[in-house]
C-alpha cells in the first residue's frame, strides 16, 4: 500500500515554505472549529478534537490557526488533540487582530501587542518556536516598519521560524520584504473569487507560499445546485473536491487550507489531493468560476 493511500494528503505533492519547511500542499484551517461568528467554544468539543486528529491521520501536516479564533479556542484544541506534536507537523498562526464579539475584528499592530500575542501563542500551543507567524492584518494606524520589524525581532530571538502576511496587496508584500523575509501570503481566493490573482502571480514568481483562505466559499461552491454540481456529478467527485483540485492545479505555490467541523467533510476534502484534472476538465472548471 502506497504512502499516498494511507496518508492521502500526500498526493497533493509538497511545497517547501521558506526553503526549509516542507509540507503537503493540502492543509487544514481551524477557523470553523469555534462557535458562531468565530467566537467561543465549538458546539461539540470532542468532535473538534476528532477532526484535528483525523486530518493528521490523513497526512495533513500544515495546520493553520490564529490567536483571534475564539479567541484562543483553536490553539487550545490543537494542543489537546495533537500535543506532543509529530516532527513533521507545521503550525501556522497569526497575530494582529483583536476581538470584541462574534464577527467583530479590529486590527492592532502596535509592537507591544504583537509581541504579547506571539508569547501567548507560544504558551497556548505549547511550542518554543512558531513555524509560521503571519500578520493577520496590516494595521493602517501603525507604520509597517514597526509591525514587520517586531515580527523580525521575534524571529531573531528564535521565537518565530518564518514570517507571513494576510490580506495584502503586491505593494504591501514588497514593502514588507524590504524589512524581513516574507515566505507566505494568505489572501481570500477561490474558484469564484480571484481578486487576489495578482498577488498569487507575484507569489509564484518569488517562490512565496500562497495560502487561499475561504477556498470553498463556505459551501457556496459545494452545495447542491452549486456551479460545480453538474461537473462533479459527471466526474464522480464532490463539488468541494473539484474546487480544491482546481486550486491545487492553478499554481505550484498554492496551499489550500479547507476548514470544517465534520470528520466526514475532512475526509472528503483531503481526497481532493488525489484528483488529477485533465486540461479539458481544468478549463471547464476555470470557465464555471469566471
Amino acid at each position: 500500500m502506497s504512502s499516498t493511500t494511507t496518508t492521502p494528503a500526500a498526493a497533493a505533492g509538497t511545497f517547501t515554505i521558506g526553503g526549509d519547511l516542507t509540507v503537503n500542499r493540502l492543509g487544514y484551517g481551524t477557523m470553523q472549529l469555534t462557535g458562531p461568528g468565530v467566537w467561543g467554544q465549538p458546539d461539540d468539543h470532542d468532535a473538534a478534537v476528532a477532526v484535528l486528529r483525523r486530518a493528521i491521520e490523513l497526512g495533513v501536516n500544515l495546520i493553520d490557526t490564529a490567536d483571534a479564533y475564539g479567541p484562543y479556542v483553536t490553539d487550545a484544541l490543537i494542543r489537546e488533540a495533537l500535543y506532543p506534536y509529530a516532527s513533521d507537523i507545521a503550525i501556522a498562526t497569526k497575530v494582529g487582530f483583536t476581538r470584541q464579539g462574534p464577527n467583530q475584528w479590529i486590527p492592532v499592530g502596535r509592537a507591544e501587542y504583537l509581541r504579547q500575542q506571539t508569547e501567548l501563542n507560544l504558551r497556548n500551543l505549547g511550542v518554543d518556536r512558531i513555524d509560521l507567524l503571519q500578520l493577520h492584518r496590516i494595521d493602517p494606524k501603525v507604520p509597517l516598519e514597526e509591525q514587520i520589524g517586531t515580527l523580525k525581532e521575534l524571529q531573531d530571538e528564535g521565537k518565530v521560524r518564518h514570517i507571513g502576511l494576510s490580506e495584502v496587496t503586491v505593494d504591501q508584500v514588497e514593502a514588507a520584504r524590504a524589512i524581513a523575509e516574507i515566505v507566505s501570503v494568505q489572501n481570500l481566493f477561490n474558484l469564484t473569487n480571484r481578486s487576489a490573482e495578482d498577488v498569487l502571480n507575484y507569489s509564484e514568481a518569488n517562490s512565496i507560499a500562497f495560502i487561499p483562505w475561504f477556498p470553498l466559499a463556505t459551501g457556496k461552491l459545494s452545495g447542491e445546485g452549486s456551479p460545480l454540481a453538474a461537473i462533479a456529478s459527471e466526474h464522480g467527485n464532490s463539488p468541494s473536491q473539484l474546487a480544491l483540485a482546481w486550486l491545487l492545479r492553478r499554481s505550484p505555490v498554492m496551499l489550500p487550507i479547507p476548514g470544517t467541523s465534520s470528520v466526514a467533510h475532512v475526509e472528503d476534502n483531503i481526497a481532493a489531493a488525489a484528483i488529477e484534472l485533465s486540461d479539458d476538465e481544468y478549463a471547464a472548471l476555470d470557465a464555471v468560476g469566471k
